[in-house]
């Protein structure tokens, strides 16, 4: 009743701001690719007459913009491409104008993001960045794999989970606080080969944007940020073939129209070959092993006429790593998106989505006596229904409602007879999260604009399994009785959401934000990265909901020739309540009891992030840096007192430069430092038996040594055909051998007895590689 009675007045006021006291007209359509009819996300739309009457496409490519009836000149922006203008008549009737865009091949600069000039200064938005796939495919990486979530990591704010990890932490949360979305379907662990890798193929990727700070209202169930991914929609009007050869991997991209000009799909596929290596091996030990990953995008769409449009995608990867018939572990995941792009109006954008996700793993390891497997999944149907009105110039709405059904199983052992590990079979607990949303983008004057909105989530335990009652030791004081279907208990939760900008001039600005957000998955994970045998659980009576409570302020400031470089200052203070950490000693896999050894508790993170940008020209480039602190105060861990986080950091820099030597040499380079990661090392030891046991007293109490590294890249474009293009890509990461270490691990000295030593592992020293990609 109270959710129907503020759409209501939402929709009641909206209309107050569509009145209008003269006659307006409006103009609306798609902004695409003449080549490939692939639609633009960020392109400005504007009537040059009118300066302020301007929009800029939303994720689908649609624009609306509505003007007092007169004749203007419409001009669509992209960067790389061919400005477009067009006189339009708005003095009689509401317009439909589709705008196909031709690619500026006669621009050879590199750039960094799409949108207006300065789109940065204007916006109310903060802790927004958006990376175009042409920086991250010109970076260098390791062994020469375009990486997306290795790409973000250079940005001020996110903060790698360190060497030969995925994972990454933003403004000091935890690696399962970030929304990964694949159009729209979350990803649960984004890696490929315990985290060298992520999942996502860059020929697959159309656009990325990463919101940090002012999360809109739309998206949810994460504290600390949302990784935005849209694959691309396949060419419209020709057919297409590319891919690429490297150390590692190989990838094959085919994508082309079903019917020309209306439909569209795309299927691309990756596969690393390593495993082909083993077998060439002479050692029984080394032939039998396995290790290997693969993934599959695919993507199709279809316009059944001027307001309805079809899209469908979907996701499927797996590795696979095993020693013989000893050891095997395989996880991966699979997603499916089915959505429905309508138009009520010119003004009125709907979208209307069906999305699936899966997320498991499996461990099989049978030596001796021991012969058991660990499986554990998680499970998502979601449906979502969004609404964009675009009432007037100065005025876009959105609202929509958000259903997830999760369905979690947590590591249970099956174990053979005669095995020395028991059987441990795990119940699947399931949950409904639900959330309706508004949020209101208004520029309130010239120089002032707000974007200000409210989602109200809640989420549902489900009964159909046991749910305990723990005293503050851990022992189960009481055990409850559930039938499947039955709402055990009721989370709701109000999450306002705000962001201010004020232009001091045409090319400074102040923004501030203040968000509250509110998660209901957890991982478990005893390490500073999500590991694929990291185990996912829900809300329930005795873990609540976590939330987090961040305000941010920034200035923001534009200069230099057609304001080429942009820089950024922005603060923030986040606090946390009900955050989670294990007791001392607890066990992770094969726990029935997990919630008896978790506790619970506050935390806080503060920082000051600054950005310096060169956006176009031969040369370009970032300079990030980032100053921050971490912490935990949970009953139970280091005598109640504040500790820091485990993924702490107190400096961050990333320096990253692109630079076009000629036409067909493109050079890259970026170098990063970190203070090491915040650990728990041994403060003692004692022997039991003859055998070395450490002490351990605080809670990541210790530093891993500070890291840095430089990495070289260059791309040879090759003389290109009419129909066949092709280029080089050579890379070294970690160009001066830099010994980083990975872990640190203690043992007795057998030099010196009586003594410890510490033992450093590092992955990687110089690494140099060579890719070869091709288009036809």
């Amino acid at each position: 009743m109270k959710l129907r009675l503020i759409l209501a007045l939402l929709l009641g006021w909206a209309g107050h701001i569509c009145a209008q006291t003269e006659q307006k007209f409006t103009i609306s359509g798609t902004i695409s690719d003449k080549a490939t009819g692939e639609t633009f996300i960020g392109a400005t739309v504007r009537l040059l007459d009118r300066p302020g009457l301007g929009a800029t496409s939303n994720e689908y490519g649609f624009y609306s913009i509505t003007a007092p009836a007169g004749v203007y000149v419409l001009q669509v922006r992209y960067v790389g491409y061919e400005n477009f203008s067009q006189k339009i008549d708005l003095t009689k009737t509401n317009q439909q104008l589709d705008i196909a865009l031709s690619d500026g091949t006669t621009l050879n600069e590199i750039t960094i993001k799409a949108g207006k000039v300065n789109e940065n200064i204007e916006r109310p938005l903060m802790g927004v960045e958006k990376l175009d796939m042409a920086d991250i495919k010109s970076l260098p990486m390791l062994l020469g794999e375009r990486d997306v979530l290795k790409a973000i990591q250079l940005l001020p704010g996110v903060k790698s989970a360190g060497e030969g990890n995925a994972g990454f932490h933003v403004r000091g949360g935890g690696a399962d606080q970030n929304l990964i979305l694949l159009d729209e379907a979350p990803v649960y662990n984004a890696s490929h080969l315990l985290g060298f890798f992520s999942t996502f193929n860059a020929d697959a990727i159309k656009d990325a944007t990463l919101y940090k700070g002012g999360m809109p209202p739309q998206f949810g169930g994460r504290l600390s940020s949302v990784l935005d991914i849209k694959m691309n929609e396949g060419n419209q009007q020709d057919y297409e073939v590319s891919g690429g050869i490297g150390l590692i991997s190989s990838k094959l991209n085919i994508e082309g129209p079903l019917e020309k000009g209306k439909s569209s799909f795309l299927v691309t596929g990756r596969r690393t070959y390593a495993d082909l290596f083993l077998k060439a091996s002479s050692d029984s030990s080394i032939n039998g092993s396995k290790l290997y990953f693969y993934d599959l995008n695919a993507k199709v769409n279809y316009q059944i006429n001027a307001k309805n449009r079809i899209f469908g995608s979907g996701y499927f990867g797996r590795d696979v790593l095993g020693f013989g018939e000893t050891f095997g572990i395989d996880w991966g995941n699979a997603t499916g998106t089915l959505r429905w792009n309508h138009l009520f109006s010119d003004r009125l954008f709907s979208n209307t989505s069906l999305i699936y996700s899966q997320y498991n793993y499996n461990i099989k390891i049978k030596s001796g006596a021991n012969d058991f497997k660990i499986k554990s999944e998680i499970e998502d149907f979601n449906l979502k229904q969004d609404l964009q009105w675009f009432p007037n110039s100065r005025n876009t709405l959105k609202y929509g409602l958000n259903i997830i059904h999760h369905t979690v199983t947590p590591g249970q052992v099956e174990a053979s007879e005669g095995s020395s590990v028991n059987a441990q079979p795990a119940d699947p607990r399931t949950g409904l999260e639900s959330a309706a949303y508004f949020t209101h983008e208004w520029k309130a004057a010239p120089r002032l604009s707000f974007l200000y909105g409210l989602r109200l989530s809640m989420f549902n335990v489900l009964g159909g399994t046991d749910f305990k009652t723990y005293d503050a030791e851990g022992n189960v004081l009481a055990t409850e009785k559930t039938n499947s279907g039955e709402v055990v208990k009721t989370y709701l939760n109000p999450e306002p959401r705000l962001s201010a900008s004020f232009q001091l001039n045409e090319r400074q600005s102040l923004k501030a934000s203040y968000n509250r957000n509110v998660q209901n998955l957890h991982l478990l994970s005893n390490s500073s990265s999500t590991n694929p045998t990291d185990s996912w659980v829900l809300t329930t009576k005795n873990i609540k909901p976590e939330t987090a409570d961040q305000v941010a302020l920034g200035f923001f400031q534009n200069f230099g020739e057609n304001q080429n470089f942009e820089f950024s200052a922005e603060t923030y203070f986040k606090s946390m309540s009900n955050q989670i950490d294990y007791r001392n000693g607890a066990e992770i896999q094969g726990n029935r009891d997990v919630e008896a050894d978790l506790l619970s508790g506050d935390g806080r993170a503060y920082g000051l992030e600054l950005l310096l940008k060169k956006k176009t020209g031969r040369f370009n480039g970032w300079l990030a840096y980032t100053l921050s602190r971490t912490e935990r105060k949970i009953e139970g861990i280091n005598d109640g007192n504040w500790y820091v986080a485990k993924q702490d950091r107190t400096h961050d820099f990333a320096l990253v430069g692109m630079y076009q030597l000629t036409k067909r040499w493109n050079l890259s380079a970026n170098w990063i430092f970190y203070t090491g990661n915040a650990v728990t090392f041994p403060s003692g030891k004692y022997e039991v038996d003859g055998a070395t046991t450490y002490l351990y007293t605080a809670r990541n109490g210790y530093r891993m040594p500070n890291y840095h590294r430089l990495d070289l890249g260059a791309t040879f474009l090759a003389k290109e055909t009419k129909r066949f293009r092709s280029e080089w890509a050579f890379s070294v990461y970690n160009a001066y051998n830099r010994k980083n270490a990975y872990t640190i691990t203690f043992r007795d000295s057998e030099t010196l007895p009586g003594t410890t030593e510490a033992v450093k592992t590092a992955l990687f020293g110089i690494v140099p590689s060579v890719s070869w990609n091709f288009k036809f």
